[in-house]
């Protein structure tokens, strides 16, 4: 019996397994030809309904829900995060104890599920009002444009003239004992400060541990109230300055003071002044609150319509799982925006 179709001349057959073969092909490649042809569309498009700057977890998180509402959006984003050096994250549940990478990472990949969303490695350098929303303009010179702008750019920290200090910084020099203090928990302890800001700094750090030591790096200008409240709860203060911090990787083992002298701990904490990392929300007009801080509603919309702000730039409450949550709101929030807007 023949099995060939009557129908079907040899050369179309021929043809026929020639075509099914480039398309099974095509769908086990790690990037199908469709998908790279819409990357491209994406790509050469300048025009969005979201512009994010910063793709850092806030950035992301804003991604996330903008997508999920179906808006174009473009994530700008020069990949240095301020925590790039924490070896782990804590306090964020179901993320307890990953490290920033394996976060950021995994979000991204999440993000990039969403195909109307963009990203784009450089950094934002200006923005201006326009008649239809916002313009942003790279480093590279491409300009985009956008209905919405959102800044999830964090802040710059201003690391105290102490060698060694950088180094530790978010390993063991820390911020925040809610991200970090479990893990140096009744260990000995420092806290770099000094005034209203060391005395609050380290009353609230006695939850962790009881063997602490204020270093003032100078004069203490404590009260005298203050003095005798740290005396009382045998916390010692030492004005000696500080020249460096002898260190492993990251890792304090002592203190070196100018006098040559030097007193082992086994982490430090610090509140450090800081910069907004990103200029253009001030240029645009948003204002920043007495801390230095952008102000925001409880919409995470700034005090210029049509920009929002989210993360570490908004708010001292430094964590990753904050930063996500406040990302989460922005996205929503600007989302329902422009879906009421367009009604």
């Amino acid at each position: 019996m023949n099995d060939e179709n009557p129908t079907l001349p040899s050369h179309s057959r021929r043809e026929f397994i020639k075509q099914s073969g480039l398309a099974l092909v095509t769908l086990s490649l790690p990037y199908p030809i469709l998908k790279i042809s819409k990357d491209n569309n994406m790509k050469n498009n300048k025009n969005f309904d979201v512009i994010i700057v910063g793709g850092s977890y806030s950035g992301l998180a804003a991604a996330m829900a903008l997508g999920r509402a179906l808006k174009k959006v473009l994530i700008i984003d020069g990949g240095k995060p301020c925590n790039a050096q924490t070896p782990h994250s804590h306090n964020f549940l179901t993320q307890d104890g990953k490290t920033p990478l394996e976060i950021a990472t995994l979000a991204k990949q999440q993000v990039e599920n969403y195909d109307t969303i963009t990203f784009f490695e450089g950094l934002a350098n200006s923005g201006k009002k326009t008649n239809t929303g916002f313009e942003v303009q790279v480093t590279s010179g491409k300009i985009f444009w956008a209905k919405k702008l959102i800044f999830a750019t964090g802040i710059k920290d201003e690391m105290p003239n102490i060698e060694g200090f950088s180094d530790c910084w978010g390993i063991s020099m820390l911020h925040c004992p809610y991200c970090h203090g479990y893990e140096v928990r009744n260990e000995k302890t420092g806290i770099l400060g000094n005034g209203e800001h060391g005395y609050e700094l380290i009353k609230l750090i006695s939850n962790w541990t009881n063997d602490l030591t204020l270093y003032t790096n100078g004069p203490s200008s404590l009260t005298i109230e203050q003095t005798e409240m740290l005396k009382k709860h045998q916390i010692k203060i030492v004005e000696k300055e500080i020249q460096k911090l002898e260190h492993q990787k990251g890792y304090i083992q002592n203190i070196i003071f100018r006098d040559g002298t030097k007193a082992a701990v086994k982490a430090m904490y610090s509140r450090n002044s800081f910069e907004q990392h990103c200029s253009i929300p001030e240029a645009l007009g948003c204002e920043l609150n007495d801390e230095g801080y952008i102000k925001v509603n409880p919409s995470q919309e700034t005090t210029i319509d049509g920009i929002y702000a989210c993360g570490d730039n908004v708010t001292r409450l430094r964590s990753v799982a904050n930063s996500v949550a406040m990302g989460t709101a922005a996205g929503m929030m600007a989302s329902k925006k422009m879906i009421l807007e367009q009604f």
